[in-house]
């Protein structure tokens, strides 16, 4: 006799363990609160669905905070398995100029979303819609509430894939959080990642640099750097420079209520090198030509300077290189936490197993956003969710057998 395994959740993480899981030794229903699996998945697909990134197994596991927890799984199935997984659905799959990897040009999120639906009914998995999860019983068993009803599931292996608290117009909202409180599972609050970042501008100046982007620069803050463009906006800043930075950004804010963020406008050059750079044709230009022509600054770069610096420091060649090679901005806040791309916090990294088997109630998995780690966009969020699906479809593949 089959084993039963309720998975719920229809999100990224449920649809590629439901897809893994042995249809041999189980029998899989998966529980979705919405009218269709996969919300976010397409949401998170309208600029292009980014499933995974290319770099090499090392640079991909640094990208994780903390940066241990998925090495595990992400060796099981790592970003060349997903690849594999996706041809074997007959979803070509092509690596763009940034490294990222998307689906076939052409192939729209809901084309991949219909594939996977075909997998899991081919293997005779069953999918119930709008049904909620409500916590457990005394017993540990799940309280269900559908349209019409409450019911209990008592299911041989439930596997919780929930999603974070970001995006809740996908039904991810982080709800769920108190039920685990209520069995003493140890949580952590949400916050926002991979989100803008609040800048206190004043009013007269913000107007010029509203919807400016900073390229070819480097941002730091803490033990964190990274290239990329930031975009500047009236709440802040945002963009791919920055969300990387989110860890140390958070840990600063709640150490000292404010984060230091350091910007580094010519990455590739030296500080000499850019005093020297400046200090050519001295005698022909003004600072703010030289700025433009020597060093190929941007305006809004020149705007953000002379907007920090009076005048003498401006038309003071070593204080000006050293301002354009360390642009400190302070950050007051993170944008709410329904604006944000992703989030931290959820059921707590100490809360689970190597096999994410929460240990204090056997039977009961815990896998994707729910867990209280951090990954950067670019891929890393979704290919994490894909690697805990596989990893533990296989765990239970191998250690379970038919009754």
């Amino acid at each position: 006799m089959k084993q039963s395994v309720a998975i719920i959740g229809g999100g990224a993480s449920a649809l590629v363990l439901a897809c893994e899981l042995d249809p041999e030794k189980f029998q899989v229903v998966i529980y979705e609160k919405n009218a269709a699996l996969g919300r976010k998945f397409l949401v998170a697909g309208d600029g292009g669905l980014n499933f995974t990134h290319s770099e090499n197994e090392a640079s991909f596991i640094s990208k994780f905070t903390p940066s241990n927890f998925l090495k595990a799984a992400f060796k099981k199935f790592p970003n060349t398995s997903f690849i594999k997984w996706m041809n074997d659905l007959d979803i070509p799959t092509f690596v763009g100029s940034s490294g990222r990897l998307f689906p076939q040009k052409g192939i729209k999120p809901i084309e991949v979303l219909d594939k996977i639906k075909i997998k899991l009914l081919s293997i005779g998995v069953h999918i119930f819609y709008k049904h909620t999860w409500k916590g457990f019983t005394a017993s540990n068993k799940l309280l269900m509430k559908s349209q019409d009803s409450e019911i209990e599931i008592d299911a041989d292996i439930c596997v919780f894939c929930l999603g974070g608290a970001s995006w809740s117009v996908t039904g991810s909202d982080g709800s769920w959080l108190p039920y685990f409180q209520s069995k003493n599972i140890q949580t952590n609050s949400f916050q926002a990642s991979n989100c803008a970042f609040q800048i206190m501008w004043e009013q007269d100046f913000v107007s010029k640099i509203e919807g400016k982007v900073l390229k070819n620069i480097s941002s730091s803050c803490g033990n964190q750097k990274h290239l990329g463009e930031v975009v500047l906006t009236q709440f802040g800043l945002e963009g791919s420079g920055v969300y990387p930075l989110s860890p140390s950004i958070r840990s600063e804010l709640d150490q000292h209520g404010t984060a230091i963020l350091h910007l580094d406008f010519k990455p590739n050059v030296s500080l000499d090198n850019l005093i020297k750079k400046l200090n050519m044709s001295s005698e022909q230009k003004n600072v703010t030509s030289r700025l433009k022509e020597n060093i190929n600054l941007s305006p809004v770069q020149i705007l953000l300077l002379k907007n920090q610096l009076n005048k003498s420091d401006f038309l003071d060649i070593k204080k000006l290189a050293s301002f354009i090679k360390d642009f400190q901005m302070t950050i007051t806040a993170l944008a709410p936490i329904d604006e944000a791309i992703s989030s931290v916090g959820g059921i707590s990294l100490e809360a689970i197993t190597e096999h994410f088997e929460l240990k204090d109630i056997k039977n009961k998995y815990v896998i994707g956003e729910m867990l209280d780690y951090d990954a950067p966009t670019g891929g890393y969020l979704l290919q994490s969710c894909f690697s805990m699906a596989s990893f533990l479809a296989n765990h239970l593949n191998t250690s379970q057998t038919k009754s």
